[in-house]
C-alpha cells in the first residue's frame, strides 16, 4: 500500500510568506520592493494546496491590506495606552509578541473570510510557535484588542471578542467539549466590549457571554454567563509564616 505524500516543506514557504507580508504592512519601501515576491509565494502555496481561483483571491486579499493596517494601528494604540511598560508606539510594533500575534491573526482571518483553506491555519501556527499565542484565524475579534505578555493564550475558532478587550497571559477562551459533531456550532465564548481578563483565567462554552465592562480575575474558571459590569474573582487564602528558627 502506497502512502499519500504531504508537502511538509510548504511550512517553510508559509513562514517566509507570513514574515514578508507582516513586514510589508508597516514599511512602504519594503512593500514596494517585496510585494511581487509575496505574490509569487502566495501562488506557490495555493498551487500546492490545490486552491482554485487564486488570482482573484489574491486581488481581493491585497485590496484589504490598508484596512487591516488601520485595524492594527488601533490595536497598537491600545497597547501603548494600556501597558505602562510601553514607552512608544515604535516599541509596540517592533518588540511586542502580542501585537505580532494579533497582526498575523488579522491577516489570516481575512483569508478565512475569503474561504481559503489550510493556509490561514498554517500562518497562525507559525506565529503560535514564535509568540506563544494561539489565536484560531476563524475567531472574530473587534478593534483595539490588547494582549499582554502573550505567552500561553488560547482563543478558539468560534470565539467572538468585541471592542476594547484586554487579555493577559495564560488566558483560555475555549470549548467545554471536544466533539466532531459540534464542528458547525458556536463552541467558544463571547466577550463583550471593554472586558478585561487577567492572567490564567479560563472561560469555556459557546453559550457563555461575558458582559460589557466586566473584569475576570486571575485564575478564575468561568462556565456560565457573567452580567455586564461584574467582577469575577477567585478567592484563596495566602498564609504567610516565618521560616526563621527561634
Amino acid at each position: 500500500m502506497s502512502l499519500k505524500n504531504y508537502t511538509l516543506t510548504l511550512k517553510d514557504t508559509v513562514e517566509e510568506f507570513t514574515k514578508k507580508l507582516f513586514y510589508a504592512l508597516f514599511d512602504e519601501q519594503y512593500y514596494e520592493e517585496n510585494i511581487k515576491t509575496i505574490e509569487n509565494l502566495f501562488f506557490d502555496i495555493t498551487g500546492k494546496l490545490d486552491i482554485k481561483e487564486a488570482s482573484i483571491t489574491w486581488l481581493l486579499y491585497k485590496a484589504k491590506f490598508k484596512e487591516i493596517r488601520k485595524k492594527l494601528d488601533l490595536d497598537a494604540i491600545a497597547f501603548e495606552k494600556t501597558d505602562p511598560a510601553a514607552k512608544s508606539l515604535r516599541e509596540v510594533y517592533l518588540a511586542y509578541p502580542g501585537f505580532h500575534a494579533i497582526a498575523v491573526y488579522r491577516l489570516s482571518h481575512e483569508l478565512i473570510k475569503l474561504k481559503v483553506p489550510v493556509l490561514p491555519r498554517m500562518m497562525s501556527e507559525y506565529t503560535h510557535g514564535v509568540t506563544g499565542t494561539d489565536i484560531h484565524p476563524g475567531a472574530t475579534i473587534g478593534n483595539s484588542f490588547f494582549i499582554d505578555h502573550a505567552t500561553g493564550i488560547v482563543i478558539g475558532e468560534t470565539t467572538l471578542i468585541k471592542e476594547n478587550v484586554k487579555i493577559y497571559q495564560g488566558v483560555t477562551l475555549g470549548g467545554i467539549q471536544v466533539k466532531k459533531s459540534l464542528a458547525e456550532t458556536k463552541r467558544h465564548p463571547t466577550i463583550e466590549n471593554n472586558v478585561t481578563i487577567y492572567a490564567n483565567a479560563t472561560i469555556l462554552g459557546g453559550e457563555v457571554i461575558i458582559g460589557e465592562s466586566s473584569i475576570i480575575g486571575a485564575n478564575v474558571c468561568v462556565t456560565e454567563s457573567v452580567p455586564p459590569k461584574s467582577l469575577v474573582i477567585y478567592q484563596s487564602e495566602n498564609k504567610i509564616v516565618s521560616i526563621e528558627k527561634k
